[in-house]
């Protein structure tokens, strides 16, 4: 049995990652950050469907928390399987901010940098003892990583980051088999954006630039996951895939004055 490690798995693109996996057969953890009973819920939704899942608390943002998350793992792992191993790392957990680059103090600096990037490359630094030769990791970034709006500044840069360290680490694991990936989401409707899609003027311009003509959901970037932690993934590494519907590919008509 394969074994799945997906942080930020309470809730939205984590959840459904979550349960995609579980759906291959995997046995599958997931980390929270407060959300006890939303981790739990995921839980058992799960465990309901037939699979095999169990949640631990982590402060993605603190590397001792991460260290502290990682025991646990071990500890959880070894009952369960006889060992402290495991096959997928998908780093889903991070947070969003809105403000422009005159807008932006050091603590919303900081604390967009340390969930987001710090977080993610302690966790993947720690996984990389524990993951087994031809493992999957799987690193979710953003469309605003390339396409960034001048109220996502700092979001934007955060994620932009991880892009170059899946580099770093699809050439570094490259010889153990282990392919390292980007996922990189377009609009998607999940609880982190729920405010701004309020404004139904906002999800009608951001459907009519998407070739698809809507929004994504949770369960559409959870399918390009659940293929890249698949075994058929294996040759591909190293990569940037959008999953966005193709936004920004569809230039919306504007009427021509006569």
């Amino acid at each position: 049995m394969k074994i799945a490690l997906v942080t930020g798995g309470s809730r939205g693109i984590g959840q459904a990652i979550a349960e995609n996996l579980a759906r291959q057969g995997m046995l599958v953890a997931i980390t929270y950050s407060t959300n006890s009973d939303a981790a739990q819920k995921v839980v058992e939704k799960i465990r309901f469907a037939g699979g095999k899942a169990f949640a631990l608390q982590v402060n993605i943002g603190s590397v001792p928390e991460i260290h502290k998350m990682f025991q646990q793992l071990d500890a959880e792992l070894q009952k369960l399987t006889g060992a402290r191993e495991f096959d997928i790392l998908v780093n889903n957990a991070g947070t969003q901010g809105w403000s422009t680059v005159a807008e932006t103090d050091e603590k919303e600096f900081d604390r967009l940098f340390e969930i987001n990037t710090k977080g993610t490359f302690f966790v993947t630094q720690q996984a990389l003892t524990r993951l087994r030769d031809h493992g999957r990791i799987i690193t979710i970034s953003s469309g605003s990583s390339k396409r960034p709006a001048p109220q996502l500044s700092v979001y934007a840069m955060t994620k932009a980051a991880l892009s170059a360290m899946t580099l770093v680490l699809a050439a570094d694991l490259g010889a153990r088999g282990i392919a390292v990936n980007t996922v990189a989401p377009g609009w998607t409707a999940t609880d982190i954006n729920a405010e701004a899609r309020k404004s139904e003027e906002l999800v009608r311009r951001v459907s009519e630039m998407t070739a698809m003509g809507r929004l994504g959901t949770a369960d559409d970037i959870a399918g390009v996951v659940g293929f890249l932690a698949s075994g058929d993934s294996g040759w591909i590494t190293g990569q940037y895939i959008e999953a966005s519907g193709g936004y920004r590919l569809v230039i919306p008509t504007v009427p021509v004055a006569r």
